[in-house]
C-alpha cells in the first residue's frame, strides 16, 4: 500500500476518476509552476504500464488562453489527458478538440500540493456524482434562474441550454472536467441576465476576497463592480465579450474548502458561482479573452421559482430524490 499522499492521489486521479488502463496513451500537460505535480502523475502512469508523455510549457497569462500549437496537437492524439497548470485550460479550444477526438480529460488549474492531499480531492466521487447529476437535471429543464443575496436579485434565462455535470468521474470517451470537482453548471443566454448580486467568497484574478464585490449586470453584461478589490478586474471591461455573464454554477462537493483557488472554491457545497467571459466550451456562444469566476457564499437560488438552495443549504427534495442523505 502506498504511503506517499501525492502518489495515492495520482493513482486515484488516473484509475478511479479517469479509468486509465495499461497501454493507453496518457498525456500530462503542465507549466513551469506545476511541473513537480506533473511528474508525480507521469510516474504513476508509467507504473500502470501506460504510454505516458509529459509536456511542460510556459505559464499562460490568463484563464482560457490557448496552449501552444505543439501542446494542442498532442492533446488530440491522447486517450487520457491531465492538465496541471496555473491558468485554466478548461474552456480552451484545445480541450474541446481533444474531447471531440475521444480523450478523457481532467483539468486542474491552480492545483497545489496541499490541495493534492486534502479537501475536495478526498471526496467520495460516487456520492458527489449523485448530487451533481440531480442538480444538472434541474438546470436542464429550467427556463429561468434567480439568485437572492443580501437584498440583491440577479435573474438569468436558461431556456434551450443544457446543464453540465462535472462530477470528477470521466471514464468514457469525450468526457472531461475539473479535478478536484463537484459542480453542475450552465451557460445562461448571453443577453438576458439582469440585476445585481454580491460576490463574497472568492474571485478569479483576486483569490479569496477581503471584502464583498457588488456586481451590476445589464442586458447580459457586467456594467459596474464596486468593492475594495474592483481594480483587479479591469479585464472584464476591456471588451463587451469579456463582460458577458457566461456561466451559472452550483457547488456539490462537501469536502471542498474555500481557499482562494477557483479550482476548489467553485466546488464548495451549497455555493453558487457566476462567471464572465468565454462559454463556448459548454453550450454558449460567447468567445472572449478570459473566463472569470466569482463565488457567492450562502446564496438563495431559484430555478423556475422553485427553491434549489436556501441560504447555502440544498432543498431537501434534491437530496431525497437521489437518496443522497
Amino acid at each position: 500500500m502506498r504511503q506517499n499522499r501525492l502518489l495515492i492521489t495520482a493513482e486515484k486521479i488516473l484509475v478511479d476518476c479517469l479509468g486509465a488502463k495499461s497501454g493507453e496513451r496518457i498525456l500530462i500537460v503542465t507549466d513551469d509552476s506545476k511541473a513537480d505535480l506533473g511528474k508525480v502523475i507521469y510516474t504513476v502512469a508509467q507504473e500502470f504500464g501506460c504510454e505516458a508523455v509529459l509536456i511542460q510549457m510556459p505559464s499562460r497569462e490568463i484563464p482560457g488562453q490557448e496552449p501552444p500549437a505543439t501542446v494542442a496537437n498532442a492533446m488530440v492524439e491522447a486517450d487520457v489527458i491531465v492538465c496541471l497548470t496555473e491558468k485554466s485550460m478548461t474552456h480552451t479550444d484545445a480541450r474541446i478538440r481533444a474531447a471531440a477526438a475521444g480523450a478523457r480529460i481532467a483539468t486542474m488549474p491552480g492545483i497545489t500540493q496541499k490541495m493534492f492531499c486534502q479537501g475536495a480531492i478526498t471526496a467520495d466521487y460516487e456520492r458527489v456524482k449523485r448530487l451533481t447529476e440531480a442538480v444538472a437535471k434541474l438546470l436542464d429543464g429550467a427556463e429561468t434562474a434567480r439568485i437572492e443575496k443580501d437584498g440583491h436579485t440577479l435573474r438569468m434565462h436558461l431556456n434551450g441550454r443544457k446543464g453540465v455535470i462535472s462530477s470528477g468521474i470521466y471514464r468514457n470517451p469525450g468526457e472531461s472536467g475539473n479535478l478536484p470537482s463537484g459542480e453542475a453548471y450552465i451557460a445562461p443566454l448571453e443577453t438576458e441576465s439582469e440585476g445585481e448580486t454580491v460576490i463574497d467568497g472568492a474571485m478569479v484574478g483576486i483569490g479569496k476576497l477581503e471584502a464583498p464585490l457588488h456586481v451590476t449586470v445589464r442586458e447580459g453584461r457586467v456594467t459596474k463592480i464596486q468593492g475594495k478589490q474592483k481594480d483587479d478586474l479591469k479585464i472584464l471591461f476591456q471588451s463587451d465579450k469579456n463582460a458577458v455573464l457566461c456561466e451559472l454554477g452550483i457547488g456539490t462537493n462537501e469536502n471542498a474548502v474555500l481557499c482562494g483557488i477557483p479550482l476548489e472554491d467553485e466546488k464548495v457545497y451549497g455555493t453558487v458561482h457566476i462567471a464572465f467571459g468565454t462559454n463556448t466550451s459548454f453550450g454558449g456562444i460567447n468567445r472572449a479573452g478570459c473566463h472569470m469566476d466569482g463565488i457567492i457564499l450562502r446564496p438563495t437560488l431559484y430555478l423556475d421559482e422553485q427553491p434549489i438552495i436556501v441560504e447555502g443549504r440544498f432543498a431537501r427534495m434534491i437530496e431525497k430524490e437521489k437518496k443522497y442523505v
